[in-house]
């Protein structure tokens, strides 16, 4: 039976290649799924699914006005969906989720949600709260801190370095505006830049 899943995490953690991963699963077997992510982000281009080591993939958009659920059933009807894979699902409203538990339970697609679970002051996004009550099954994508702990929280680092504890909530940016902390750090305000990869070992193939 269809399932809808919130797999979430803090920034940098791989979700986006995750994602990539079980998208490809299912095309590799001969299946039909569907990726959709949010068009306010457009870092790597709209509609485009971009992870960290260097893989992406085109996808549908949504905003604050698309209707998901009419939007996987039309495209069902066409074409039969064997899955639907969403980047960035924090943005979604918490219309937009009871929509994905909508095409799970009527349609019988299962809907795996990828996103940030709370900001960069520690609450939870509109989307992530209704998917972390909605949602059959949870799974934490982990990553680390600077320390070496787990990483639990996404912190937004003014161009100074310096924990940003005030602002809006959406502020669509990569490393060069977020890191992850552990509990511990997070709360005194102690974050380190994340060098990038290749600056660091520049020798990996």
């Amino acid at each position: 039976m269809a399932s809808l899943y919130f797999k979430y995490a803090a920034m940098n953690s791989g979700k986006s290649t995750q994602l990539l991963q079980a998208h490809y699963n299912y095309l590799e077997r001969g299946m039909h799924p569907i990726a959709m992510t949010a068009r306010l982000d457009h870092r790597a281009g709209e509609g485009k699914i971009a992870a960290r080591i260097g893989l992406d993939l085109p996808a549908s958009t949504f905003d604050k006005t698309t209707d998901v659920f009419s939007f996987i059933r039309q495209q069902h009807a066409h074409k039969p969906v064997d899955a639907v894979v969403i980047d960035e699902s924090q943005f979604l409203s918490e219309e937009q989720v009871f929509q994905c538990a909508r095409i799970v339970d009527d349609l019988d697609i299962p809907v795996l949600c990828y996103g940030l679970k709370t900001d960069f002051l520690g609450k939870l996004f509109p989307g992530s709260e209704a998917l972390v009550r909605l949602a059959d099954n949870l799974e934490e994508i982990k990553t680390v801190c600077w320390c070496g702990k787990k990483a639990t929280q996404t912190a937004r680092v003014g161009c100074d370095g310096v924990v940003v504890r005030s602002g809006a909530q959406i502020a669509i940016g990569g490393n060069d505006m977020y890191t992850s902390l552990c509990r511990k750090h997070f709360i005194s305000g102690e974050a380190r830049a994340i060098m990038p990869v290749a600056t660091k070992n520049k020798s990996v193939a």
